[in-house]
C-alpha cells in the first residue's frame, strides 16, 4: 500500500547527506525504540521500514533514481501557479492543481511499523485516518472484499494500532489546544478516550487523556460561553461543563479536586474572566444558586448582579434584595460602601450618607468628600460616585451591559421605580445594624450605640409623597438648609471634569416639596428648636435665682458685704509677709562666708533629673513614633514595590489582614500609591502603666497620589482624626485596629 512518506524523512536526513551521515542516522533510528509499550511485532515492522529506507539510499543506483523522483516532485510543487481566473474558485483550483504527496510502498505486514513512524514524525491526523478503518470495520465473521482490504494480516497487531491511534489523538489534541482550537482539541481527546474505553486497553494512556480533558474544561467553557447568544446549544454545553466543575469543587471558593489543576486563586481569576461572557441574567442565576452552598464569593458577586439588573431593568426590588444579602457579609468585611449605594438607589438618602461614614475605604471616601465640599452632607459626591461605580466597576463585567450608561436621573424618573419606592417600607434591620455595627472591622470593643451623635436612621422614600424628596439633590441637616436652586446645586457636582448637571436625579421642570416632606422638615427643625429652647429655659431659671438674691439683700447691704470680703482676703495675703519681717528682727543672723548664693526663680540651684516614665507606659513621644512608623510602612506596602511583608512588623489582625487584602487588590490591578503625611497626637489612653492595651487618637493629614504604571491617575487630600487601638506584644506596640473618629 502507498503511504505518504519519504526515505529521507524516515531517517531524518537532508537530500545531500553523505554515506557516513546515512550510516549514523540509520544506527541512531534503530536504537531509538518507541517510547510506549509497543509489542515486538510493531518494533520489528518499524525496523523493517527503516532497513528498507537505508537499503535504497545506500545503493548509489537506487538512490539516484529515488533522488530524481524526489526532485521532480519538489520542482513540480514550486512550479505550479494557479491561474488568475481560478483564484476565486478555491475548490476548483484544488481539484485541478493539487498534487499527490510523495509516497513509498509499504507491505501490509509492515503497516503497524509505518503507523508508528508516522506518529513519531508528528503526522497525527494521517495516523488517525489510516488506522481508524482497521478499527471500525473490524467485525467478526465478515468476509466481503471491502473488509478484507482493511483487515490486519495478524490480529496480534491490533493493540499496536489502537495504541498508535490513541497516542495520535492525545498529541493532536494537545497541539490543537496550544493553537487555541479548544473544541477541536476536545474532539480529538474524546476520540482517543472513547477508543481506549471501548477496547479496555492501556489504562495509563487513558488516564493521561482524561486528565488533559479535565484541564481543558476551563478553556472550553470560556470559548463556548463567548459564542453569540444564538448558539444556544453550544453555550448550553459550556454551562454544563461549568456546573460540573462547580459541583466537583464544592462551589466557587471550594477546595474539592476537579482535576483542572486550578487552585482557589486561579479559579477565582477564571470566574472573573468568565463574567465578561455572561449576561446579567445569567450571572444572577449562577451566583444566586452558588451563594446557597454557601459561598462568600458567590454572595458578593450576586450583589453586583442584583444591583446591575435592578438598575438597568428598573427593578428596585432586586436592589433591596442586594441590600439584604449584604447584611451577613457586613459582619465579616467592610461592605458599608456597597450598602450606602444600595440605600441611595432605594431613595434612602439619609441612611446612605450615615452608612457611608462607617466605611473604612478611605480612598473612595476621599473622592466622595472632595465632590461634596459645598454641601452639608456627602450626598452629591455619593451620587456622582454611584454613577461612576456602575459604569466603571459593575457594568463592564456583564456581557450585555459593557456599554451601558448610568443615569440616576433616568432611573428615578422611571414610573416603575417610582411605583415601587412609593410602597417601600423602612427596613427594620437598618436601625439595629447601625446600633451594633462595629466601627473597626474585627474590633470587639468598639461599637456604635444609640446617642445624640448617631440618630436612628429612617427611610426617606416611604410613600408616594416622598418621591420629590429623593429626587432632590439636597438633604436637610438640622436647621441648616441650602437655598440654592436645584439646577445650580447640580452644577457643583463635578468629578475629574465630569459635568453632571444633566445626570443628577432632578425633575425636568423643577422640584416641588410634598406636604409630607415639608412636614418632615418642620419636624426635624422643631427637634433642633427644642434643643435651642433648653438653653433659654436654663437661663430663665438662672435669672430667677439672681432676682431672688437681689430682692433679699438691698444695694447698700450688698456693697458692705463686698468690702468686708475684700478686707478679709487682703489681711490673709499680708499675714505671711508681716510674720517673716518680725522673725528676721528677733533672730540673730549667722555670718555667711564666701560669695552670695545666686538663686533664680527660673532655674533650679541643683539639676533635678527628669523622672523616667514607668516601664511599659505609652507616652505621646512613643505614640508619635509608632504612628509615623505605621504611615511609612503603609507607604512602602502601597508603593510601587508593594513591600507587603513589612506590614506584620507594625500591624496585627484584624488590621493586618485588612491591609494585606488592600495591597493585594492594588497589585492585581497594577496600581500603586504615593503618600505625604503629617501627624499630630491628640490623645493617649492606657489603663495603667502595665496594661497591654492602649488607645491613641491622632490627626493625620494625608495626600494620596494614585498611579498605574508611570501615569498619575488621580490625587486626594484629607485631614482625619483616627483612633488607633494598640496591643503590646513582646515589649513592642502593634496596631490592632484603625477607626475614623467623628469630628
Amino acid at each position: 500500500m502507498q503511504i505518504a512518506l519519504d526515505y529521507y524523512r524516515i531517517l531524518g536526513l537532508p537530500l545531500a547527506a553523505t554515506e557516513e551521515q546515512l550510516r549514523q542516522a540509520y544506527n541512531d533510528r534503530i536504537l531509538q525504540l518507541p517510547q510506549r509499550e509497543y509489542s515486538t511485532l510493531a518494533i520489528a515492522a518499524r525496523k523493517r521500514i527503516l532497513e528498507q529506507a537505508y537499503m535504497v539510499l545506500s545503493d548509489p543506483r537506487e538512490r539516484s533514481k529515488y533522488d530524481q523522483a524526489y526532485l521532480a516532485y519538489a520542482y513540480d510543487q514550486t512550479k505550479i501557479e494557479i491561474p488568475s481566473e481560478l483564484e476565486g474558485n478555491g475548490e476548483t483550483a484544488n481539484q485541478s492543481y493539487n498534487l499527490q504527496p510523495l509516497t513509498i510502498d509499504v507491505a501490509k505486514q509492515n503497516l503497524v511499523g509505518a503507523l508508528v513512524l508516522l506518529q513519531e514524525l508528528g503526522e497525527y491526523e494521517l495516523v488517525i485516518r489510516l488506522g481508524q478503518p482497521y478499527l471500525t470495520n473490524r467485525v467478526t465473521g465478515k468476509s466481503d472484499r471491502h473488509f478484507e482490504k482493511r483487515a490486519l494480516t495478524n490480529t496480534d497487531e491490533l493493540p499496536d494500532v489502537i495504541l498508535t491511534v490513541a497516542l495520535s489523538c492525545l498529541e493532536l489534541g494537545r497541539e490543537q489546544w496550544q493553537q487555541g482550537n479548544y473544541e477541536n482539541a476536545a474532539i480529538s481527546l474524546e476520540t482517543g478516550e472513547e477508543l481506549l474505553l471501548r477496547e479496555r486497553m492501556f489504562t495509563s494512556v487513558q488516564a493521561e487523556i482524561t486528565a488533559d480533558l479535565c484541564k481543558l474544561r476551563p478553556y472550553r467553557i470560556l470559548d463556548l460561553l463567548a459564542l453569540p447568544m444564538e448558539r444556544t446549544k453550544d453555550r448550553h454545553q459550556g454551562w454544563e461543563l461549568l456546573q460540573n466543575i462547580l459541583d466537583q469543587r464544592g462551589g466557587i471558593d471550594g477546595v474539592g479536586n476537579d482535576q483542572t489543576g486550578l487552585n482557589v486563586d486561579d479559579f477565582l481569576r477564571f470566574i472573573q474572566q468568565l463574567r465578561h461572557h455572561l449576561t446579567v441574567s445569567e450571572q444572577h442565576k449562577l451566583f444566586e444558586s452558588e451563594s446557597k452552598r454557601p459561598s462568600t464569593v458567590a454572595t458578593y458577586l450576586l450583589v453586583y448582579g442584583l444591583i446591575a439588573k435592578g438598575f438597568c431593568q428598573s427593578q428596585p426590588a432586586l436592589i433591596r434584595q442586594a441590600k439584604q444579602v449584604l447584611l451577613p457579609l457586613a459582619k465579616r468585611q467592610d461592605v458599608h460602601l456597597e450598602q450606602a449605594l444600595c440605600a441611595l438607589l432605594l431613595g434612602q438618602t439619609e441612611e446612605a450618607t450615615r452608612v457611608l461614614e462607617l466605611s473604612q475605604d478611605y480612598e473612595q471616601l476621599t473622592i466622595i468628600r472632595q465632590q461634596s465640599q459645598d454641601s452639608p452632607d456627602l450626598l452629591p459626591g455619593l451620587c456622582l460616585y454611584c454613577e461612576q461605580w456602575l459604569e466603571q466597576e459593575v457594568f463592564p463585567h456583564f456581557r450585555d451591559l459593557s456599554k451601558q450608561q448610568a443615569s440616576l436621573k433616568d432611573y428615578f424618573a422611571d414610573k416603575q421605580v417610582q411605583a415601587y419606592l412609593e410602597q417601600l417600607p423602612a427596613d427594620p434591620y437598618t436601625t439595629e445594624e447601625l446600633r451594633t455595627v462595629k466601627r473597626g472591622i474585627g474590633s470587639p470593643h468598639t461599637s456604635f450605640t444609640q446617642d445624640e451623635h448617631l440618630p436612628i436612621v429612617s427611610s426617606v422614600a416611604t410613600s408616594s409623597q416622598d418621591l420629590d424628596e429623593w429626587k432632590e439633590p439636597k438633604v436637610e441637616v438640622a436647621s441648616q438648609t441650602s437655598t440654592a436652586h436645584p439646577q445650580e446645586r447640580a452644577k457643583q457636582w463635578k468629578i475629574s471634569g465630569y459635568g453632571h448637571n444633566s445626570h443628577g436625579f432632578l425633575p425636568e421642570e423643577g422640584t416641588k416639596e410634598s406636604s409630607k416632606y415639608k412636614h418632615r422638615r418642620r419636624g426635624s427643625t422643631s427637634i433642633q428648636e427644642e434643643h435651642r429652647e433648653e438653653k433659654p429655659s436654663h437661663n430663665r431659671l438662672h435669672n430667677k435665682y439672681r432676682q431672688n438674691f437681689t430682692r433679699k439683700f438691698p444695694a447698700v447691704t450688698r456693697l458692705n458685704i463686698f468690702f468686708l470680703i475684700g478686707g478679709i482676703l487682703g489681711i490673709w495675703v499680708l499675714i505671711p509677709t508681716i510674720w517673716g519681717r518680725l522673725n528676721s528682727t528677733m533672730v540673730d543672723q549667722p555670718n555667711l562666708h564666701g560669695g552670695k548664693l545666686v538663686v533664680q526663680l527660673n532655674q533650679p540651684t541643683v539639676v533635678i533629673p527628669q523622672p523616667a516614665p514607668p516601664s511599659g507606659q505609652l507616652t505621646k513621644a512613643i505614640a508619635q513614633t509608632l504612628i509615623e512608623t505605621w504611615l511609612s510602612t503603609k507607604a512602602a506596602a502601597m508603593g510601587s514595590n508593594h513591600e507587603i511583608k513589612r506590614l506584620d512588623k507594625i500591624l496585627i489582625d484584624p488590621a493586618l489582614s485588612q491591609w494585606q487584602s488592600i495591597v493585594r487588590q492594588d497589585m492585581a490591578i497594577k496600581r500603586y500609591r504615593k503618600y505625604e503625611h503629617e501627624v499630630k497626637i491628640e490623645l493617649v489612653h492606657q489603663e495603667g502603666n502595665t496594661s497591654n492595651n492602649a488607645v491613641v487618637e491622632a490627626t493625620v493629614k494625608e495626600i494620596t497620589h494614585f498611579y498605574r504604571g508611570e501615569n498619575l491617575q488621580t490625587s486626594g487630600r484629607e485631614a482625619l482624626r483616627v483612633r488607633y487601638d494598640l496591643t503590646r506584644q513582646q515589649k513592642s506596640w502593634r496596631i490592632r485596629n484603625m477607626t475614623i473618629v467623628e469630628s
